[in-house]
């Protein structure tokens, strides 16, 4: 299975959007799939359903900042590198989703109970999350 779609079925099994991209590469950068549970644990619905940034945008940062230190040998070097490589994600993602809020994205209120009534009737999961989950760790492999 390809790890975009690895992905996307971990975030339908009930991991949250941030854990789901964090744990789909935690095989290849040698991290433990419970230490990646738990730094990403309060990112899912746009950092702590606050509907901010997509958690999706944020786990593939947090990877985008393991793969840079594998590279890097100071932390000067280490910023440099993620920063091109975050800027580089956020781009390509608002290029195919016009943004990275949660809350635009989704077009729910998750503090409100008709909000998570319409999250969950129709459908935001599957036909919004999902596929921004699918797309960037999609994104995140094709950075070099």
């Amino acid at each position: 299975m390809e790890r975009s779609e690895h992905a996307k079925e971990l975030f339908l099994e009930g991991n949250n959007c941030a854990q789901s991209v964090l744990l789909s590469f935690a095989d290849e950068y040698g991290y433990s799939k419970e230490l990646a549970l738990k730094i990403s644990a309060g990112f899912g619905g746009g950092m702590g359903k606050t509907q901010e940034t997509c958690g999706a945008v944020s786990g593939a940062i947090m990877v985008l900042g393991i793969r840079e230190g594998e590279k890097a040998s100071d932390n000067d070097e280490l910023k440099s590198g993620a920063y091109g490589s975050v800027k580089e994600l956020i781009s390509k993602f608002t290029d195919e989703f016009q943004t990275t809020s949660c809350r635009d994205l989704t077009g729910c209120d998750f503090n409100t109970d008709s909000g998570n009534e319409k999250f969950k009737n129709e459908g935001v999961m599957e036909k919004i999350c999902a596929p921004c989950i699918k797309r960037a760790v999609e994104i995140v492999e094709s950075i070099t």
